[in-house]
């Protein structure tokens, strides 16, 4: 054979790899300039509807879902399991690459994503090589770490936010009074402006009281009509004293309207707004506080979730469902689920208010889904920990036992028929009676 032969059987036999090696390369081009052409789309948006912060946060809370995949993901690998597929989102394709047995991806709708691994119940189809790296093979404690790792990972993100909150960014102290502004009297000054009183000055105490709420500053100031109070103030590092005299906020008017009506009883004002001031953690002393906030905010959310789903937290709900106009901004009306557009406005008004209510929101989300995603019903990550703990009761030494998955097919449908039930009505009250802006 010549060797213009040898090179033409080369090339023919080459050519067919060669052309499918090229047309792989070329589809993951294409599908990475979707990809860009998709993110840059979605980002020209937030800057022409000056939205941009709040996509941010919107990309944070598919993040989040993420990181919680990915909890399930890396327990998966360290165990031994096959893991066929990670992606972002759901629906087509818009970008893939496939690395071992692993196929990396992003796909057209942006709510949430998923891990795909081998064997997570009696049902599935496995190839026979594959069995002995399902889900339903592995260990028992393989099997719970990589159940509760979604929920940790919420735990440890939870933690995160809520420490950077304390350490860097700060929370209302309610044990403390700040003045945030002085109030303008029509045809007078304030009593707060005449005795010399600043925005930013701390009342540390009133008449020799300890001042501990501005509910016990009013009281004080209230019943103290034409009487001087002293108030110990810190300002700059300082406790000076003040004298201030309260008028009657009868005799006040504000921008031609009343302060209080003229045949009330009489009540003192000096003409200041009070808030909690701000007030940041060391960040060694936040880590404490952070884990007995979390605890305490777990522990009020696991309430609520059982008061929801109580007889009169479902007669609550399907009144507000029947009546929403009156039910749903009443005091005392049942807390309710959020649909995704509930969320977005709250992640729009959280991003308007600041990174703390932001930080905030996201801590509170993290902890609500770490905690229903243990629930111990299929098809929720609590539902495979409780089918791993119920086999691992049953099985022996001699037999290991598996769960007939098809006979709590029915409970596991009725569980999905719920959660779409209060996905559906949860967006119907957000779309029609959406709540009161509470960053406001």
């Amino acid at each position: 054979m010549t060797n213009a032969e040898n090179h033409d059987v080369t090339r023919s036999l080459g050519a067919p790899d060669l052309d499918h090696s090229n047309s792989e390369k070329s589809k993951q081009v294409q599908s990475l300039i979707k990809l860009a052409v998709a993110v840059a789309a979605i980002v020209a948006l937030g800057i022409f509807t000056h939205s941009l912060i709040t996509i941010a946060v919107i990309a944070a809370l598919i993040a989040m879902v993420m990181i919680h995949e990915l909890g399930h993901f890396i327990t998966a690998k360290v165990s031994g399991m096959k893991v066929t597929e990670f992606f972002v989102g759901f629906g087509p394709r818009i970008w893939s690459v496939r690395k071992g047995e692993t196929e990396y991806g992003v796909k057209a709708i942006p709510a949430g994503g998923y891990v795909r691994i081998l064997g997570m119940n009696s049902m599935d189809s496995v190839d026979p090589a594959d069995e002995p790296r399902t889900f339903r093979q592995s260990s028992f404690p393989r099997r719970i770490m990589v159940g509760v790792a979604g929920s940790f990972m919420h735990f440890v993100m939870a933690f995160l936010l809520l420490w950077t909150l304390f350490s860097f960014i700060g929370v209302p102290n309610t044990a403390k009074v700040q003045i945030a502004a002085i109030s303008s009297f029509d045809g007078q000054l304030a009593p707060a402006a005449k005795a010399g009183l600043q925005p930013g000055d701390l009342i540390v105490s009133a008449n020799g009281q300890k001042i501990t709420s501005a509910n016990q500053l009013a009281g004080i100031i209230s019943k103290s009509v034409g009487k001087p109070v002293l108030l110990s103030i810190s300002r700059d590092g300082k406790v000076i004293t003040k004298a201030v005299r309260p008028v009657n906020a009868s005799d006040v008017t504000i921008s031609g309207q009343p302060l209080r009506p003229a045949n009330k009883s009489a009540t003192g004002v000096i003409g200041v707004e009070l808030v909690a001031p701000i007030q940041e953690l060391n960040p060694l002393a936040a880590v404490g506080t952070t884990f007995t906030n979390m605890w305490s905010y777990s522990v009020e959310t696991v309430t609520a979730l059982i008061s929801h789903f109580s007889p009169h937290g479902i007669s609550s709900y399907v009144q507000q469902l029947q009546n929403p106009s009156t039910q749903i901004n009443s005091p005392g009306a049942s807390a309710r689920f959020e649909s995704p557009v509930g969320i977005v406005r709250l992640a729009s008004q959280a991003a308007q208010s600041g990174m703390g209510p932001v930080l905030s929101l996201l801590f509170s989300i993290n902890i609500f889904v770490g905690i229903f995603n243990l629930l111990p019903l299929l098809p929720l990550d609590g539902g495979h920990i409780i089918v791993a703990v119920y086999e691992r009761l049953r099985s022996t030494k001699q037999r290991r036992y598996h769960v007939d998955v098809m006979k709590l097919m029915p409970l596991t449908y009725l569980v999905v028929m719920v959660i779409v039930l209060l996905g559906a009505t949860a967006l119907y009250l957000d779309v029609t009676h959406p709540l009161a802006n509470p960053f406001g």
